[in-house]
């Protein structure tokens, strides 16, 4: 008997869900390519492409081209590896468009916006091309398993900021100038990998695998899961490396997308009040509003219909890191809520105040 009890809230603030069915995209032509894996351990783009690279790069101005050389000129005199080179690249062309700045927030300045009342160095040291570019290089290394994380990560690990998804916007754009400009081989293997929704059905069909198999706390895998962990493990299965807690991916996982605009494979989230700090359950959006997920202890990984209960954030998180289509999303497909919920067929309960949980719903545990 199901203890799970679904509900779908159509709320008119989220101007609907996407209604996309189940779809099948054969991948045999990946058979023998070089994997998304082992680009995003070397060099390329989340799922982006050399063209947004290309043209990001040549909108830089002279200075900026020449620090970004200076960039990857020390990274190799220190014998760092290109990944480094890149993240540095992003990081600077987040934080100054790549120009070395005698202003910024409070006392930032530099390339970097290194502030010295925070331990960066003096002003002279921060507001010096090599100088902030080693120091950069220093942060860097001491970031634990910087190597293993998506570069714009890696960039918000060091440079601490208080808007962390802004640095994984010029993935490609760094990528395209550490190959061209470091003279690296290896990112024209990585511009015609497959793309989000590509990846997300390995994602989806690994996870299907998993079904029936019960939900442990904390636990990602083989045996058991819990929500998080499944994700985790779903997306990792194509290659792409996503933090292991529902909040973390929320806020590190990828690209954020309008719920309205959700794809298979993309992470959904519930938090109480629909915040992002209150997230305590993820899972994988299949479209049609069918989710797969592993739900909560004494239950057991599996597809359900998706439902709200006042906690569904309009927000979804697309690991692959493609952009949303341009064209208006389709009206989505409701289905109703089941007779079981005590309301008549087809008539959808009312949300309760922000954070609720409706009656019978279970209070899933923060993971």
């Amino acid at each position: 008997m199901r203890k799970l009890l679904v509900l779908v809230v159509v709320l008119s603030g989220f101007a609907g869900l996407v209604g996309l069915g189940a779809f099948v995209i054969v991948l045999s032509g990946m058979q023998g390519a070089q994997s998304w894996s082992g680009c995003s351990a070397g060099l390329g783009p989340s799922g982006d492409g050399r063209g947004r690279g290309e043209s990001d790069a040549g909108s830089l101005d002279q200075e900026s081209v020449a620090i970004a050389k200076e960039i990857i000129k020390i990274g190799k005199e220190r014998n760092l590896p290109p990944r480094a080179w890149q993240v540095a690249i992003q990081a600077g062309k987040t934080e100054s468009n790549l120009a070395n700045l005698t202003h910024g927030d409070r006392d930032s300045l530099g390339i970097f916006q290194m502030r010295p009342s925070m331990g960066w160095g003096s002003v002279a040291q921060v507001t010096d091309v090599q100088y902030q570019i080693n120091k950069f290089y220093d942060v860097l290394l001491e970031v634990p398993d910087w190597e293993g994380l998506q570069p714009g990560t890696a960039a918000q690990r060091v440079e601490r900021s208080a808007y962390p998804l802004r640095y994984h916007e010029w993935e490609p754009m760094a990528a395209h100038l550490v190959s061209v400009e470091g003279q690296v081989s290896g990112f024209s293997g990585c511009e015609d990998l497959p793309s989000a929704s590509v990846l997300a059905t390995k994602a989806i069909s690994f996870a299907d695998q998993q079904i029936g198999k019960p939900y442990v706390w904390g636990a990602a895998g083989p045996s058991s899961f819990d929500c998080s962990g499944l994700t985790q493990m779903a997306w990792k299965e194509s290659g792409v490396h996503i933090p292991k807690y529902s909040r973390s991916q929320y806020t590190d996982g990828g690209a954020h997308i309008p719920l309205a605009q959700a794809q298979p494979g993309d992470l959904v989230f519930w938090g109480a009040g629909r915040e992002p700090g209150a997230i305590h359950h993820v899972a994988l959006y299949l479209g049609d509003n069918q989710i797969l997920h592993a739900p909560q202890p004494g239950e057991s990984v599996e597809r359900t219909e998706m439902w709200d209960g006042g906690e569904l954030l309009p927000t979804v998180v697309r690991p692959g890191g493609d952009a949303p289509p341009q064209a208006a999303p389709q009206q989505p497909s409701i289905r109703p809520a089941p007779p079981s919920t005590g309301e008549p067929a087809g008539v959808l309960p009312a949300p309760g105040p922000a954070g609720s949980q409706p009656a019978g719903h279970p209070v899933r545990q923060p993971v």
